[in-house]
């Protein structure tokens, strides 16, 4: 829940402002949600193959559930329930684990599968696609795996000038969806400049979550003098954020993962902080560092809202199909009573 301070007395300086949307997006809650059902539903252990989501707690959290995270399918005992992440995986690992004989539940994201389908398609209809991203991140990796004999990454606009294709009139482009947007499109016009034939998906491939948290981002940095990003170092959202804090103008901006990875040093001359978390990050660690900004003067909090967001996934096919059966088999047995 979101909170409002009281007006602030005249003489108070220092403040906070509190960016909205932050936190959880759609996709995360529902691959969060979906372990936790999981456990629920089959009891522990259940496999996730790579952290669900790219969070310190919330991995933290699930592992004391009996959620247990391998990197490897082949760590996965025969016989097993494995759920692959919220990053999506390449084809290959859907084979392993057959081959394994493990049950799978697949919680990628949904906008994820997006660019899985759309990498697909323009492989099928023999276009070179090139899949703006960094390279070795889970994403890029599961969409790679895709089509690898059509897919190039482009690491950024410094990667373009070597950038070869086998034909100029059969170039596409897809992203990564946790990217800058700026650095992005950035990307995409050296790309056209390149191959003016260049063809963009249908849609934009960088999530709705990173769009509205980057924009809220720039509104709330360009007025702080330090900017407290809430998230993890390998989560690609939350590092963007942090970029795009110090484009838009903030003194300072740091990624912590708790409130006490906070160097009171940072505060040395600060009258504004701003404050966001990534799509990974829920709100109790942000609530933390509320609390203790508050407890070193900075009580006053502004809630800098830029969007609204209302999306909502449904569990993933595997989990609702199981839900149904129980629900049917619970109906029956009180129709029998």
């Amino acid at each position: 829940m979101e909170r409002m301070s009281a007006p602030a007395p005249a003489s108070a300086s220092r403040r906070v402002l509190l960016a909205a949307p932050r936190g959880y997006c759609a996709g995360v809650d529902r691959a969060v949600i979906a372990v936790e059902t999981a456990l629920q539903q089959y009891g522990a252990p259940v496999y996730v193959r790579h952290e669900i989501v790219h969070n310190k707690y919330v991995v933290q959290t699930l592992e004391k559930k009996g959620a247990i995270f391998v990197e490897r399918t082949e760590e996965v005992p025969p016989g097993s329930i494995v759920m692959f992440s919220a990053h999506g995986v390449a084809p290959v690992v859907h084979e392993e684990a057959a081959r394994g004989r493990l049950a799978t539940i697949d919680a990628t994201c949904p906008l994820v599968t997006k660019v899985h389908k759309e990498a697909i398609r323009y492989a099928n209809e023999d276009f070179d696609i090139l899949l703006i991203g960094h390279e070795g991140h889970e994403e890029v990796i599961g969409t790679s795996g895709e089509a690898p004999d059509h897919i190039t990454i482009v690491d950024g606009p410094d990667d373009v000038a070597k950038v070869e294709v086998r034909d100029e009139s059969k170039v596409v482009w897809l992203s990564q969806t946790t990217l800058s947007v700026d650095e992005t499109m950035e990307t995409v016009d050296a790309l056209k400049t390149k191959f003016p034939l260049l063809v963009s998906p249908p849609s934009d491939d960088i999530c709705y979550a990173t769009s509205n948290r980057q924009a809220a981002v720039k509104v709330m940095g360009a007025d702080s003098d330090l900017v407290i990003v809430v998230g993890s170092k390998n989560s690609s959202n939350s590092i963007r954020l942090v970029e795009v804090a110090l484009d838009a103008g903030a003194g300072a901006a740091y990624l912590v993962d708790f409130a006490s990875e906070i160097d009171e040093g940072w505060l040395e001359g600060v009258t504004t902080i701003g404050l966001t978390s990534g799509a990974s990050v829920p709100e109790v660690l942000v609530e933390e560092v509320l609390e203790w900004l508050a407890a070193r003067g900075y009580a006053d909090v502004e809630i800098v809202k830029t969007a609204e967001e209302s999306i909502v996934f449904s569990l993933p096919k595997e989990l609702r199909r199981d839900l149904r059966a129980e629900a049917a088999e619970l109906v029956a047995g009180g129709a029998d009573e």
